[in-house]
């Protein structure tokens, strides 16, 4: 090797040196040459109820993947789709609580045996039926906080909600009234819904999205309700069912109009990141809902028209339907709101603002004796 006349190996000046030296130290010491520190990524697993090649997974998928250059490579998540590490929504639920994911995008009301109150986190039947409402009620009237607390008991931080869309239901033969339902086995989910329909004759059953399809194919049941036209064309259901049923003109559905999703971690989790990540991701949950609405009701449109050259007719409730809807529905409310006092408070707030006059859902009438 040849050297210089100081004996140092030629062509390597001490300028260079010294980079390579405080490189070689800022590696070692986790800094920067600035003096910056250098801050490993948090890496959280979120696992999503949509199944994979669903226009919902998409939307989800594409979001998980954008937090990390919104984070400055700080915050990374890493997408899963429906039972990809946790095989039902009871082993979701659990696998957040214990840190095995540390999130989870579900849908709000599956955990209304476990929390009683999340069946006035996303809507119920004849409640609040536009999703404007339930933002309200959320990020100005105090819900955010108090649902925060409540989950907090279970070792959970809820985020915040992510708008969706309607639930509708596609049924073997045509429904053209709530009479029509009467000994129809169909799929509903649990909970408030359930207890309403059955006021109708019908007989509920329970089950994943993913086994709607064959459950409508082999016949085990008349009818299922699930997502939205969008979802629910991609999940083949035009090719097992002939009719949809939506509510009245401008409501697509009376027992679930405004179907809210969210995003939900280990509160653990949650408590050791940066308060300016925290605020990245409440921020990020917020932009993600509007996207997420407004992505779905587009290709709601262009299931529809699909639906249609598919064969699938549509009906629709009336507007005496929705009242005797309601009707049957409230004292269901009242049910669920007293079984534990996190579910009233919760409901008292929604009460309050159904009664306000800028409503007008409710009125002293409608809840006479209750």
């Amino acid at each position: 090797m040849t050297t210089d006349h100081h004996g140092r190996p030629a062509g390597v000046t001490p300028r260079r040196r010294l980079l390579k030296t405080l490189a070689f130290a800022a590696a070692i010491g986790g800094m920067t040459l600035t003096g910056a520190p250098v801050h490993a990524a948090t890496t959280w697993k979120i696992q999503s109820v949509w199944d994979a090649g669903t226009v919902g997974y998409d939307l989800f998928e594409e979001w998980c993947n954008s937090m990390e250059e919104k984070s400055g490579g700080e915050l990374i998540f890493k997408p899963f789709p429906a039972k990809a590490v946790a095989a039902d929504n009871n082993a979701l639920f659990d696998s957040v609580r214990n840190g095995v994911l540390q999130g989870m995008n579900p849908f709000t009301l599956y955990w209304s045996g476990k929390i009683p109150a999340s069946v006035f986190l996303s809507s119920y039947p004849a409640g609040p039926d536009q999703p404007h409402q339930w933002d309200t009620m959320f990020y100005a009237l105090g819900m955010l906080e108090k649902t925060r607390e409540i989950y907090e008991k279970f070792g959970l931080f809820y985020v915040g909600p992510i708008q969706h869309d309607a639930n509708i239901i596609h049924s073997k033969n045509p429904v053209n009234s709530l009479d029509d339902l009467k000994g129809m086995k169909i799929r509903l989910p649990g909970g408030m819904v359930a207890e309403v329909f059955q006021q109708f004759g019908v007989s509920t059953v329970s089950l994943p999205g993913s086994d709607i399809f064959p459950a409508l194919e082999k016949g085990t049941i008349d009818a299922a309700d699930y997502v939205g036209p969008a979802v629910n064309y991609e999940l083949g259901f035009a090719q097992v069912t002939d009719n949809i049923l939506f509510g009245p003109p401008g409501v697509m559905s009376v027992y679930q109009p405004v179907d809210l999703m969210d995003l939900t971690v280990n509160l653990r989790a949650w408590n050791r990141l940066d308060p300016k990540l925290q605020q990245l991701v409440e921020d990020e949950v917020r932009n993600y809902s509007q996207r997420h609405y407004q992505t779905i009701q587009q290709r709601n449109i262009e299931a529809m028209e699909k639906f249609k050259e598919a064969g699938s007719k549509v009906s629709r409730l009336s507007q005496e339907d929705l009242q005797r809807f309601r009707k049957a529905a409230i004292p269901v409310w009242y049910k669920w709101a007293n079984k534990d006092k996190d579910a009233r408070a919760i409901f008292d707030m929604q009460l309050k603002y159904m009664m306000n006059d800028t409503m007008g859902y409710i009125s002293e009438d409608d809840i006479k004796g209750l």
